[in-house]
């Protein structure tokens, strides 16, 4: 599921991403999606973060986990269909595997931060069931 519109800036420790608040979410109703899905909002900036940076290098995309989410404060209980948001995504500190970074979710009158910790295993792990 991708539910960002677009990326709008990059450098090496920073991303915007900008989306449009859907009224056909699956986390929420024809009218408004509970703030808290901004996690997902967030780890999915990280993720176009990682895979612009993967690309830059010639590297395959990974696969990524959010590992933890810290710090989560929001000035609203929902965001309301239609409403366009800007998604903000800063490293923190980063190696190869493990990243935190510093969120934030901006619209008219909206106001959302956290910091999130994720994870990116390497290309070559098995998972358990898969060959």
């Amino acid at each position: 599921m991708v539910l960002l519109n677009r990326v709008v800036e990059f450098d090496g420790n920073n991303l915007v991403a900008e989306m449009t608040v859907r009224n056909d979410s699956l986390f929420g109703n024809e009218k408004e999606v509970p703030a808290w899905v901004g996690i997902e909002y967030m780890a999915q900036a990280i993720g176009a973060y990682a895979g612009i940076k993967s690309k830059l290098a010639g590297e395959p995309i990974k696969l990524g986990y959010l590992l933890g989410t810290r710090r989560f404060s929001s000035n609203v209980a929902s965001f309301v269909a239609g409403t366009e948001l800007t998604i903000n995504v800063k490293v923190i500190i980063q190696d190869d595997k493990l990243g935190a970074f510093d969120c934030q979710i901006l619209g008219d009158g909206i106001e959302v931060s956290a910091n999130l910790t994720v994870y990116q295993p390497p290309l070559d792990i098995k998972l358990k069931g898969r060959s």
